[in-house]
């Protein structure tokens, strides 16, 4: 069974022998906010332009819908690659700071992000324009996997105690901002000719994340080292933190990643494959673009809210009360919501995307604080970054793939709402086993010990 750290962090008006000061809020919110927008608009605006656009500049084949499966594998690898970024900044955040390693992320998911909006297509260069993007998708990936956990413990581990979960809101609200950002910038997109968005203006987008990469990299230069990682002193040891959680706390990691699966499967069929399924003819339903776009905003928006609140909810009521009320809800409405999305008009697949979008801002919100919660501080890094990124592999990262080929073989989305319940049934369990880790609650047994009385 698992054993959980619920160390507390050092109290902020203990003398001057206790760790520095801990930052501003606005400030801690911004610096570790901004990189999770970053990172999830650069996903949104790729897996946007590979649903409108990639299948006829990048993966120009015969069969639409096939060009969008290909557009969806490159998708994947950022996904699969993302483990891998976990180990390599995960041991450089809990050995030399979260700061080093956080910078160093930043910068090179940012330059990824801008070489894609400089990428000649299929047109200019032929076939190597196909594997300079997944050579990028794969950078993206790396860098992505040392972002959310670092990003987590920079909010985590400047909060007071009572206040954890709430302020981890400042990373796990990044997703729906920057999907937000990118579902706006694309929609001003498609006001254009759909001549010119397939010729120039889909590079727009991309090109914007250069804003949000120079904001982030002034933001989180004015922020100070994690008081819990200055009284660490990690610096001063031997053993590599990636391996030592992988050998000491697997089972932490792993039900970490069973916890994730489920969510990041849900929010990027709704995200991602959406996308292409209501605007694709065959075997889509053909709506119009931009109202798509527009409506999938409105159901960001709507998870936005719910990751507020269950952040907020999960410092008084416990992590698991609220994510597992998520998940049962979620669960329960995936097939109803897929039967909608089957034959629904467009207005009644913007809502149920909205409701399911905001079940899920109830699993999403607190869950990046429990997982900083479920490692001992020397491992925070490598434990969240190692746990996320493959739980995200086995849902989000394979997710619009599945679903698309589900789509093809059966000629019927429904069958993805089940696909959709079962991985959040697994997420279900793996909550289950793990102990409350909210300070206010923490030492509440877990159902298998209850169950062992």
């Amino acid at each position: 069974m698992v054993t959980l750290d619920n160390s507390a962090p050092p109290d902020p008006s203990a003398p001057s022998t206790a760790a520095p000061r801990r930052e501003r809020t606005t400030r801690v919110a911004v610096a570790s906010g901004v990189g999770t927008i970053m990172e999830f608009y650069d996903f949104a605006i790729y897996g946007t332009a590979t649903a409108l656009v990639f299948n006829k500049i990048f993966f120009n084949v015969d069969d639409p819908w096939f060009g969008t499966f290909l557009g969806f594998a490159t998708f994947a690898v950022g996904f699969v690659m993302a483990p891998i970024g976990a180990l390599i900044f995960g041991h450089f955040g809990d050995k030399f700071g979260r700061r080093k390693a956080l910078t160093a992320a930043f910068l090179l998911m940012g330059g990824s992000t801008l070489a894609m909006g400089v990428l000649p297509d299929y047109q200019a260069i032929g076939i190597v324009a196909p594997i300079i993007l997944v050579f990028l998708r794969m950078v993206h990936g790396i860098s992505r996997g040392g972002e959310i956990g670092g990003a987590a413990l920079l909010a985590a581990e400047h909060a007071p105690t009572h206040r954890r979960g709430l302020y981890g809101c400042f990373v796990t609200l990044g997703s729906p901002v920057g999907g937000i950002l990118a579902n706006l910038s694309f929609a001003l997109v498609l006001l254009m000719p759909m001549e010119q968005v397939l010729a120039w203006g889909w590079r727009i987008p991309f090109l914007i994340g250069g804003v949000v990469l120079a904001i982030g990299v002034w933001t989180r230069s004015r922020v100070s080292e994690t008081p819990d990682f200055v009284q660490s002193k990690q610096a001063e040891e031997s053993s590599p933190p990636a391996f030592a959680v992988l050998r000491q706390n697997w089972r932490r990691v792993a039900l970490a990643a069973g916890i994730n699966v489920g969510q990041n499967c849900y929010a990027f069929l709704l995200f991602t494959f959406m996308l292409s399924f209501l605007t694709e003819t065959d075997p889509g339903r053909g709506f119009e673009r931009s109202p798509v776009v527009l409506g999938s905003t409105l159901a960001l928006a709507c998870h936005a809210a719910t990751v507020v609140l269950g952040s907020y909810l999960s410092d008084r009521l416990g992590r698991k009360t609220v994510i597992g009320f998520g998940m049962i809800t979620s669960l329960l409405f995936a097939p109803a919501l897929f039967w909608v999305t089957a034959s629904g008009s467009l207005a009644a697949c913007i809502t149920v995307i909205s409701i399911g979008f905001a079940l899920t801002g109830f699993v999403y919100g607190p869950m990046l604080t429990t997982f900083a919660e479920l490692f001992p501080i020397t491992q925070r890094y490598s434990g969240i970054g190692i746990g996320f990124q493959v739980g995200a592999v086995l849902g989000g990262g394979l997710a619009p793939m599945i679903a698309n080929r589900i789509v093809s073989a059966t000629g019927s989305v429904i069958p993805v709402g089940i696909y959709a319940a079962v991985l959040m049934a697994i997420s279900l369990c793996c909550l289950m086993v793990i102990r409350e880790t909210a300070p206010a609650l923490a030492g509440r047994p877990s159902l298998g010990q209850r169950l062992r009385g």
